[in-house]
C-alpha cells in the first residue's frame, strides 16, 4: 500500500514538474518594458489577458486562429489569421512567445508611422522578397473581405476584391514596374493624409 502511494506521488511530482517545463516564462519585466513602448503596468494588463488565452505562454496557429476567429463570428478569419501569424511567429519554434507578441503590439499601436507601415508591408509581402505582386496584394485583400463576411455595404466578393486591389496597386506601384516596394508604399501612404490619420488612431490607450 505504501509503494503505492510512494509511486503516484512520484507520478503527481513527474506531472507537475512536466507542466512546469512545458510552460513558457517571459522575460523580465524591465527588460520588455525598456524594449517595447508599454508600461509595465500596461504589459502586466496586458500579460494576464495573454495568459488566459494561452496558459502555456505559447500560441501555435491553430490556437491563433481560433482566438482570432471570435473577434469576427459574421465571416471566416482564418486565412487572414495565417497571414497574420506568419508576421508574428518566431520562425524557430513556429509559435507567438509573449515577446514576439508584445513586440508587435507595441510597433502597431504605438510605434511610428514608419514602423505600421513596414509591419504592412510585412503582412502583405507573403514570400518575404522585400516585394509585393498583384497576386500577394488580392490574396490579402480577399481574406480581409472573407473575414469580415456579412458586416460589410454593400457586400463584396471575389470580383470586388479584384477591382480593389486593381485600383489600389495602381496607385502605389508609382514606376510601372508590376511590383510595389516599401518606399512606394510609404510614399503613397504619405501623400495621402487619410491614411496618416488611419495610421495614428492605431494609437491606443490600454
Amino acid at each position: 500500500m505504501a509503494n503505492m502511494y510512494g509511486s503516484k506521488k512520484k507520478e503527481e511530482d513527474l506531472d507537475q514538474y512536466n507542466i512546469h517545463v512545458a510552460r513558457y516564462r517571459p522575460e523580465e519585466l524591465t527588460k520588455l518594458t525598456k524594449n517595447t513602448k508599454f508600461t509595465r503596468k500596461e504589459i502586466q494588463l496586458i500579460y494576464r489577458g495573454f495568459k488566459q488565452e494561452c496558459p502555456t505562454g505559447m500560441v501555435d496557429e491553430e490556437s491563433f486562429k481560433h482566438i482570432f476567429s471570435q473577434f469576427f463570428p459574421q465571416g471566416d478569419a482564418s486565412q487572414y489569421a495565417h497571414y497574420v501569424f506568419n508576421t508574428i511567429k518566431h520562425n524557430q519554434t513556429g509559435k507567438i512567445s509573449f515577446e514576439d507578441f508584445l513586440s508587435i503590439l507595441s510597433k502597431v499601436s504605438r510605434g511610428s508611422v514608419h514602423e505600421k507601415l513596414q509591419w504592412i508591408f510585412g503582412l502583405y509581402d507573403l514570400n518575404g522578397d522585400g516585394l509585393i505582386t498583384k497576386k500577394e496584394m488580392l490574396e490579402v485583400v480577399s481574406s480581409i473581405y472573407e473575414m469580415l463576411g456579412r458586416s460589410t455595404e454593400p457586400l463584396v466578393d471575389e470580383h470586388s476584391a479584384k477591382e480593389h486591389v486593381e485600383k489600389i496597386f495602381h496607385l502605389i506601384d508609382t514606376n510601372k514596374d508590376g511590383v510595389v516596394t516599401i518606399d512606394e508604399l510609404v510614399e503613397w501612404c504619405s501623400r495621402d493624409e487619410r491614411i496618416l490619420q488611419s495610421l495614428e488612431t492605431l494609437d491606443t490607450v490600454l
